[in-house]
């Protein structure tokens, strides 16, 4: 399963990377006005300037609503670098870009997510990844996990080549249930990656060994 980070911030980025595990980023409009990235000019540099930190495909989302202006936004985001990855609402302008991008070689990331039936519309319109939202669903107390299972069973029996990418993704069994079930990508915190380090057993073990090492040393 790829780990892409859900974020603008460039030190969560750089850490994520530097831990070795980071195979993209996927951004939005809300994460760039988190870290005060505001302006037209400033956030096409700023997703320069995530392209530069790591080696894969960096979700950038238009702000339009109809299709030819989607079309404008995302031709302009996908000639700002190879790794550019459209990133399109689900919505009925949404699909046709979506295959729109497709048909010219274009990668897509079609967002808000949150039935089967629109994962299967993003697939059939050749989406590059699918995102359905996982800790939102859960947040209206509904099985996000279950989505995503329905979703890897359909893509599965035709054999769609979407790549379902769990977003919304919370914590760290989040993630543990993604790659249970299947799914190719998830996208979340820095917080929930660095969580799956931890276990109270491996802090113990540690600290017994550094413990007897340093009782051996004085002996």
């Amino acid at each position: 399963m790829k780990f892409f980070i859900d974020t603008a911030n460039l030190s969560q980025i750089k850490e994520a990377h530097e831990l070795g595990v980071l195979d993209g980023v996927t951004t939005n409009p809300s994460l760039m006005a988190k870290e005060g990235i505001t302006g037209h000019d400033n956030i096409i540099n700023h997703y320069k300037a995530i392209c530069e930190i790591t080696d894969g495909d960096v979700s950038a989302e238009v702000i339009a609503t109809t299709f030819d202006e989607m079309v404008a936004e995302g031709e302009a985001l996908a000639a700002l670098h190879p790794q550019i990855v459209v990133k399109l609402p689900m919505i009925k302008d949404g699909i046709k870009a979506a295959k729109y991008f497709s048909d010219k070689g274009i990668k897509t990331n079609v967002t808000l997510v949150f039935s089967a039936g629109q994962a299967l519309l993003a697939a059939k319109a050749g989406a590059t990844y699918v995102s359905p939202f996982l800790g939102r669903l859960d947040d209206i107390s509904t099985d996000g996990l279950n989505l995503i299972q329905e979703i890897r069973l359909i893509y599965d029996n035709y054999g769609y080549e979407t790549q379902i990418l769990a977003a919304s993704v919370r914590h760290a069994m989040h993630i543990v249930n993604c790659a249970k079930i299947g799914a190719d990508v998830m996208t979340g915190p820095l917080s929930a990656m660095t969580a799956l380090l931890k276990h109270p057993l491996t802090d113990n073990g540690l600290a017994q060994f550094l413990a007897d090492h340093a009782a051996a040393q004085k002996a």
